[in-house]
């Protein structure tokens, strides 16, 4: 495997497979693919809004020029994922069906989100999504579903769609390319990030990270961050598992989910950004301890994400 810089734009990984990269990887800063076959290529994901994917396909416009893109892959159903597809109508656009029950159900809701949430969350939310620009976003949903996997030939590459979610949210796919060794794994992968679980059980993240683990592959592409290899899996996995040993550990101890939250030392991963959103996953292991523990609103989760990132900013800082 040869070593692909975490810089913003196209680089050829091997096979046909090209991945799009956009640092620094943190919230909405995320990743696409491109799987180049025989007069047809395929995409997988678009970006968090219609300039930034409009600048991603005048980047590959060297390639697509010759090999369209006729195929779209939406990993999961988060915006940064799928608001930059009404520049890519006339394609297939494919999804897992729980990734389309979830973008039809959400529809374009961050920007709403972002500019009617109150306090502190509202601060943070603008801060962190304040680049993004969606005053020209129509929503464009999936014209092909699939439940458990899905093949595609794109010019005789084969393609293979496969569902691992609820995990990071209900309908996490992965696109994997055997020919080429290469993985797209969407947001079931954070790299140098904290990953955070909006769906869950924690479990199923754990076992997409083994089922993961057990592709033939050499490149791994993450929803965001650098591409990596195995290793990469198995850093998240680790994680997670951290994670839920603690969180069920301060469970058993009758300590709160916020508590919690602030209590669990992540010491081993104080260098991964994003380290705020621990308060979610604790949320998602105490969801399924006590499933009558009322859920938090986004409100809520944003003002504790955006009190520990400051707590985490403040020690860095020292």
């Amino acid at each position: 495997m040869k070593e692909i810089p975490f810089a913003r734009g196209l680089h050829e990984l091997d096979g046909g497979c090209l991945a799009w990269l956009e640092p620094d990887g943190s919230w909405g800063w995320s990743n696409a693919g491109l799987i180049v076959g025989s007069g047809e290529a395929m995409l997988v994901d678009t970006l968090f809004d219609v300039p930034m994917t409009r600048r991603m396909l005048d980047g590959m416009a060297g390639i697509t020029g010759e090999h369209p893109i006729r195929t779209v892959f939406n990993t999961h159903s988060n915006g940064d994922h799928w608001y930059g597809n009404q520049l890519l109508k006339d394609a297939d656009i494919i999804a897992t069906a729980a990734c389309d029950e979830e973008m039809h159900a959400g529809g374009a809701t961050t920007p709403a989100l972002i500019r009617d949430l109150p306090g502190r969350a509202g601060e943070f939310a603008r801060e962190i999504f304040g680049p993004f620009d969606w005053s020209d976003l129509e929503p464009t949903f999936p014209t092909t579903t699939f439940d458990s996997e899905h093949t595609v030939d794109v010019g005789g590459v084969e393609v293979q769609l496969l569902r691992y979610g609820p995990a990071h949210t209900a309908g996490d796919g992965v696109a994997y390319v055997p020919s080429a060794r290469t993985l797209y794994t969407g947001d079931l992968l954070f790299i140098g990030g904290t990953p955070i679980i909006w769906a869950g059980p924690l479990a199923n993240w754990l076992a997409a990270c083994d089922a993961m683990a057990e592709l033939d592959v050499d490149y791994v592409v993450p929803g965001h961050g650098p591409v990596t290899d195995k290793a990469g899996i198995r850093a998240v996995r680790h994680y997670l598992e951290y994670v839920d040993e603690q969180a069920r550990q301060k469970y058993a101890e009758g300590v709160p989910p916020a508590e919690a939250a602030w209590q669990i030392n992540l010491d081993q991963f104080a260098a991964w950004n994003e380290g705020g959103r621990i308060i979610q996953n604790v949320l998602a292991v105490y969801y399924e301890l006590d499933p009558a523990l009322t859920h938090w609103s986004p409100l809520d989760v944003f003002e504790q994400i955006a009190q520990l990132e400051a707590r985490d900013g403040a020690e860095a800082g020292r």
